[in-house]
């Protein structure tokens, strides 16, 4: 499967193209990214196109991966969003995860975006729970799960950032349809 092309409000969830590199990598290099995700401090151009290409095979391997973020409004990179399940023993499922450039954060880009994912994730690939990894002082990342009805069933340490607990939120289908309504982000999305 390739990465579709997907959109909501305000935002084009795509695949990611050898033009984002750039602009991948000043998002990574952003010092309140960096803090949130724990990057090293020369996280660089390698590290973006690796990302940026993992993330493509993803979607050729499992028919998940994230998305590039393009505003409609401008065609400006804004950053990250999708599914990602990564070869790990210790990962617990298929996780919803975002990342956006800090001039774009507070705009609500990040749920909406998520939400869209959330709604892909059960509707089109047909999956009945969803994780977010998020470090528990990444408390914006908190928050966005929380709007978009993750509840925290465990901290615990993963394999690839052994130095610290992870917050394991889980969301079910049924969760979702229930707190969202059939007239809401809940329904069956349309392309």
């Amino acid at each position: 499967m390739t990465c579709p092309r997907i959109e909501s409000e305000r935002l084009v969830l795509r695949p990611f193209a050898e033009s984002d590199v750039d602009d991948y990598t000043a998002m990574l290099q952003a010092e309140p990214v960096r803090r949130a995700l724990h990057l090293a401090d020369d996280v660089g151009r390698w590290d973006a196109w690796s990302q940026m290409t993992g993330w493509l095979g993803q979607w050729e391997l499992r028919g998940t991966g994230q998305w590039a973020l393009e505003e409609k409004a401008t065609g400006q990179f804004v950053g990250r969003t999708g599914l990602h399940h990564p070869e790990r023993a210790d990962w617990p499922g298929v996780e919803v995860g975002w990342v956006l450039r800090p001039e774009h954060w507070g705009r609500g880009y990040a749920t909406e975006a998520a939400r869209r994912a959330v709604g892909y994730a059960f509707y089109e690939l047909d999956r009945d729970a969803l994780c977010s990894v998020i470090l528990p002082e990444n408390t914006r990342s908190v928050a966005v799960a929380r709007r978009l009805g993750f509840h925290l069933e465990e901290e615990r340490v993963l394999s690839h950032l052994p130095s610290v607990a992870h917050g394991i939120w889980w969301l079910t289908r049924t969760e979702w349809e229930l707190t969202r309504g059939a007239g809401k982000a809940g329904r069956r999305p349309t392309r």
